[in-house]
């Protein structure tokens, strides 16, 4: 099929709106997706052409990312969460639902082409679920009252502005402010501080204060910036010379399952988190930083831009900021497309210069080698609206919370079993016994901090508190009371890592699926003891040999939840030592038919040892 003059326009239009640059591929490809509902073949070649890249690496681009498709999807492409408290709230049974009104199955386009149905991994509405998305934009609190609400519209053929406002609706579900979101800045009033009192002051007061990276793995803010300053060194160990090109990023790719509170700051202190990074660009010496906006987010773009256009308008972001001649910094946003391994802050850089977003290999250390090889920051939204705060009321005034390992305070994310979800901000050393009675939750059975990568505990160890050398999390605090049976949470967990494995490693690419294996077979209830066995073993394997955080987190739920709810397991092993994982007669069937042979010959029987 030979396309038109006037759809080959629109692809070079799209291209040329880019800047024909490699590095805009994944952002050209979002656009290519939103015109013609897929990422068509011919597309790819003309994209491939112009940006002189081969069509391996195009095609292979699309493949990557969850939200592209070289499918054609409907006009109407709904996707519903399929994250652990979104199955909890119903949202399988919506789907059915959902599928049997429009009658389209899930991952199917219709005939007609005017809807497709499917599951994505977590839209971060957990807070306000059932959830998902209707052409990359926010539907929350799903029911069965709303899907015959957005069939009706589908039906009609009624364009999305013209969908009734609610169904987008998302509150930021504050529940318990605290350090940071009691005393917002005024726009402007750090970084005004930080030109007047100069940025070697700011970086002393980011230093005093003990600030930790609010991502999870909590590296010190200050020795990252003060390693990017310096920038690589010559072969005499001194920073090269005139090398003065450095990037400050954002990452906002919130894609950890229970993880929201991302959403809350770019909706109602998106400058307080841009003013972050300024402070930072002036602190390292950068001109020009990301906000990497995970795919999901799509909703926040208009505003996040509309922030921008008004921070260049009063002289906060571009050329001679505040009138300080030389500090001139500027910031992009780059939206993700539904890879949660761009969390990692080397497959997000990876992303930013439009490839796959395959982690890198590390040493170098983006602060030395980041985005175009170039000495870059990635902090995460929460940081950077610290370092704002840090900024004008100082690293002593931070410092005063927390503990002695853990200053400040951290925002949670609470969805589950709890009658009020929502955002909190505690100090650091907060006890789980009290985040759990402020939220509500009661008759709890086990908590999950930080998220599936995270640690799942059980009653006894509600004492313990959330900071980095105890509990550390990322913001994900997601509760399931005794009602729930564990080995779901688990089962939703490994599918969930098998899904998002980039590939790049055999211990991750074959283990999570192997992992998700085990875990059905278990849940099925056709394993025994010898299958836990090995079972822990192929986990434990997956943390030791993974290239990076994604596969060496893949186990931890299987390998918490053996250590704190044996139980559970125990309950589902049958009185056999062993049961094979896949039926072996079955696996036959196609020679069977190929052959054209259904006698007892051609059939094999297999017993449980």
């Amino acid at each position: 099929m030979t396309w038109s003059e006037s759809e080959q326009e629109k692809i070079l239009s799209l291209v040329r709106k880019h800047g024909s640059r490699p590095t805009q591929l994944l952002q050209l490809l979002r656009d290519v997706q939103a015109e013609c509902h897929c990422v068509p073949a011919e597309a790819i070649e003309i994209v491939a052409f112009e940006l002189k890249v081969s069509r391996t690496t195009v095609q292979g681009v699309v493949e990557f990312y969850g939200l592209l498709s070289l499918e054609q999807l409907g006009r109407f492409h709904i996707l519903l969460s399929d994250s652990i408290t979104d199955q909890m709230m119903g949202s399988r049974q919506l789907m059915e639902y959902l599928s049997a009104k429009l009658g389209v199955e899930p991952g199917q386009t219709r005939a007609d082409g005017r809807v497709s149905l499917g599951f994505t991994s977590c839209t971060g509405l957990c807070d306000q679920g059932p959830a998902g998305l209707v052409n990359g934009h926010w539907l929350s609190r799903l029911n069965g009252e709303r899907i015959d609400g957005i069939v009706a519209l589908v039906e009609r053929d009624v364009s999305l502005e013209n969908w009734p406002e609610e169904f987008f609706n998302v509150d930021d579900n504050i529940q318990l402010p605290g350090l940071l979101l009691e005393n917002p800045i005024k726009i402007g009033a750090a970084l005004r501080q930080a030109v007047r009192n100069g940025f070697d002051e700011v970086f002393e007061e980011i230093t005093r204060s003990g600030l930790r990276g609010r991502g999870g793995a909590g590296f010190e803010t200050a020795w990252k910036w003060r390693y990017c300053a310096e920038g690589p060194e010559d072969a005499n160990g001194l920073p090269f010379a005139g090398l003065t090109e450095r990037y400050v990023v954002c990452n906002a790719d919130e894609g950890e399952p229970g993880t929201f509170k991302d959403r809350i700051l770019l909706n109602s202190h998106a400058h307080q988190v841009f003013e972050g990074m300024t402070v930072c660009a002036g602190v390292v010496g950068a001109k020009q930083g990301f906000l990497y906006l995970r795919g999901e987010y799509l909703r926040l773009r208009p505003q996040l831009e509309a922030v921008l256009a008004e921070r260049r308008a009063k002289n906060l972001l571009g050329s001679h900021i505040l009138g300080r001649q030389g500090f001139d910094f500027d910031i992009e946003i780059h939206m993700g497309a539904g890879a949660y391994v761009c969390g990692e802050e080397s497959a997000l850089i990876e992303s930013l210069e439009g490839k796959r977003g395959v982690p890198r290999i590390r040493p170098p250390y983006p602060v030395v080698s980041g985005y175009q090889g170039k000495p870059t920051v990635v902090n995460n939204v929460e940081t950077f609206f610290a370092v704002a705060a840090i900024a004008l009321y100082g690293g002593g005034w931070f410092a005063t919370h927390g503990t002695d390992k853990s200053k400040g305070s951290k925002i949670i994310s609470i969805s589950g079993d709890c009658e009020r979800p929502g955002i909190y901000e505690y100090d650091f050393g907060v006890s789980i016994a009290e985040i759990l009675l402020e939220c509500g939750a009661e008759n709890t059975q086990g908590v999950q901090v930080g998220g599936a990568s995270g640690a799942i505990i059980s009653g006894r160890e509600y004492h313990r508190k959330l900071a980095y050398e105890d509990l550390a999390s990322g913001g994900s605090f997601m509760i399931f009371d005794k009602s729930r049976d564990i080995m779901d949470v688990v089962r939703n967990f490994t599918h969930f890592f098998a899904h998002e494995s980039c590939g790049f490693c055999t211990p991750c690419r074959v283990g999570t699926t192997l992992l998700k294996n085990e875990v059905d077979k278990i849940c099925d209830g056709h394993s025994g003891a010898l299958d836990l066995v090995g079972m822990t073993s192929l986990a434990r394997f997956i943390k030791n040999a993974s290239h990076c955080g994604l596969g060496q987190s893949a186990a931890n739920p299987v390998l918490g939840t053996l250590s704190h709810f044996p139980d559970a397991y125990k309950a589902r092993l049958k009185d056999v030592s062993f049961e094979p994982g896949f039926d072996l007669d079955e696996s036959l069937e196609i020679a069977r038919r190929m052959s054209m042979r259904d006698d007892a010959m051609a059939h094999l029987e297999q017993e449980a040892i």
